[in-house]
């Protein structure tokens, strides 16, 4: 984090620095760096997630359902009723993992509702100069997000051929041979298919939730630049001012249905990978 603290001068700027990270390291480049704003606001997001499940569990009544805990439930039984009819496997892990990894995308997700400059102004009174409200518009978190998807995968995989069934599919698929010596020949040709698969599977789910995200970001601050006189580059009329409210509710709106939608991605897309890993090719 810088020492000094100055505003952005130009749109360039203003841009620049909403899209940079607050980060261990923030102004020499290295390979090597923490971002600090990503890993703490998905941190508090899930466990804000936890607790009002949590919660709703605990109060959840029969007779007299609220109309939080019934949304609750309608969630709960649209993430179970795909599972069950994508994943045809035994494994009581992937609904849970499921249902988690959909709510907590939506709500990372939803944090760019939230007007572009209010959190960083905020942080900016303790000195924190640069803050980055939506995780998943950083690619380190979409990217640990779907690591984490495909190890366990790998776990399911294993959990249900054991671990010799799942070595002896890793370098038999996607090509077969009846005799000895072909399957032997075909072992790092399968090798290098299966790492491309599962290579491939990472960055797909990385790529598409981080692209998205990160491109919906960038339109909230195009429209926020429309408001010249809050972010302070020059004098705007009453025109100018209306239109960004206008251009601002429009795209909020037709965000809502990219922020579910991406989070319904990768949720299939997680329980199609774990279907595929318990089954046999």
């Amino acid at each position: 984090m810088s020492a000094t603290h100055h505003a952005p001068a130009t749109p360039t700027e203003y841009i620049q620095h909403h899209l940079a990270n607050l980060s261990t390291v923030q102004h020499d480049k290295v390979f090597w760096e923490f971002h600090l704003d990503t890993f703490w606001v998905s941190l508090i997001i899930g466990f804000l997630f936890l607790a009002v499940f949590g919660l709703v569990a605990r109060r959840a009544s029969v007779d007299k359902p609220g109309k939080f805990q019934l949304f609750i439930e309608m969630i709960v039984e649209m993430v179970g009723g795909t599972v069950k009819d994508v994943f045809h496997g035994k494994s009581t892990l992937v609904a849970p993992l499921a249902l988690t990894v959909f709510m907590w995308v939506v709500l990372m997700n939803a944090m760019d509702f939230l007007p572009v400059d209010l959190l960083p102004k905020v942080m900016s009174v303790f000195g924190v100069e640069y803050l980055k409200v939506v995780p998943t518009a950083d690619i380190n978190q979409t990217l640990a997000m779907s690591l984490s998807v495909i190890l366990i995968t790998i776990f399911l995989g294993i959990q249900a051929k054991g671990l010799g069934g799942f070595i002896a599919e890793f370098f038999t698929a996607p090509f077969h041979a009846e005799s000895l010596g072909m399957k032997i020949v075909l072992i790092p040709i399968n090798g290098a298919m299966q790492c491309i698969e599962y290579g491939s599977r990472i960055l797909s789910l990385a790529l598409r939730l981080a692209g998205n995200m990160f491109a919906g970001e960038l339109v909230f601050l195009l429209i926020a630049l429309l408001g010249a006189t809050w972010t302070g580059f020059n004098g705007s009329s009453l025109l100018t001012a209306f239109g960004q409210v206008l251009a601002g509710s429009v795209w909020a709106i037709f965000h809502i249905l990219i922020v579910i939608l991406q989070a319904y991605i990768f949720m299939m897309l997680t329980i199609v990978y774990c279907s595929m890993a318990v089954e046999d090719h």
